[in-house]
């Protein structure tokens, strides 16, 4: 399932005992997706220093600007699964097709949860969450999925979507590394450091191995050039909530 398919799973000492299994070993070989990482390591690592992250580790983040955080991406998860969808009609392979379809209904599965689940927890109306605005940053980058899985090449479509759930694992694995003194902020990172979640990452990672074999040099750019835009759009997803962005001339 993607990356926020999980954001309910609760984490048993038989869990961690799995997962610390699943990631001793690495993702893949010297393969096409480690070169699509390496090459992006510094948007990563930008990602890893930002501020949301880093409140969210120590517990400082306010509660506001993550249930801020939250609505938008209730919201992208919709877009989300229709990029799934709209891949998964190009798949060459049926298994692949099945997948992906399936990670779509996780993903509006999660967008019926948030909406039932983390607006009420956190006493927000649907008319509250209605009046907060989609984040600039946020529909940018809902519209470069779509734009992709529409009108460009499988390759490249699986390429823009692979950062939405392989960054989320590594920062899962980062933050848990040290934790959240936040209850609420734990276990969101618990979520994206369970061994399920690990097999889902692992899942897409390898389609990309496997489609990007029979590419040839242009489609392999293009799929570095998809990979890195949404890379760089998962640092704008956080800023924007960080900052609480709004359309000007707001």
């Amino acid at each position: 399932m993607p990356r926020r398919g999980l954001i309910g799973a609760v984490v048993t000492t038989a869990t961690v005992a799995a997962l610390t299994l699943a990631l001793a070993a690495p993702v893949t070989g010297q393969t096409f997706a480690d070169e699509l990482w390496d090459a992006n390591r510094d948007v990563y690592d930008a990602i890893l220093e930002h501020p949301f992250l880093r409140g969210m580790q120590d517990g400082s983040l306010p509660l506001d600007t993550f249930t801020f955080y939250i609505v938008q991406d209730a919201r992208y998860l919709g877009v989300f699964a229709e990029a799934l969808k709209a891949a998964a009609t190009k798949a060459p392979d049926p298994a692949w097709a099945r997948q992906l379809s399936a990670d779509a209904q996780s993903s509006l599965a999660e967008e019926r949860r948030l909406h039932e689940q983390v607006f009420s927890t956190h006493g927000m109306s649907d008319v509250e969450a209605a009046s907060i605005a989609s984040a600039p940053s946020a529909v940018a980058y809902a519209n470069h999925l779509l734009a992709t899985a529409h009108t460009g090449s499988f390759e490249e479509a699986i390429a823009a979507l692979l950062p939405c759930y392989w960054i989320y694992w590594e920062v899962g694995k980062s933050l848990q590394a040290e934790g959240s003194p936040n209850a609420t902020y734990q276990a969101w990172i618990d979520a994206y450091v369970s061994p399920d979640y690990a097999e889902a990452v692992r899942a897409i990672v390898d389609m990309v191995n496997a489609t990007s074999g029979g590419a040839d040099v242009e489609t392999r750019e293009r799929m570095h050039e998809r990979f890195r835009r949404s890379s760089r759009y998962e640092w704008m997803f956080w800023d924007a909530a960080y900052q609480r962005q709004t359309w000007p001339p707001e």
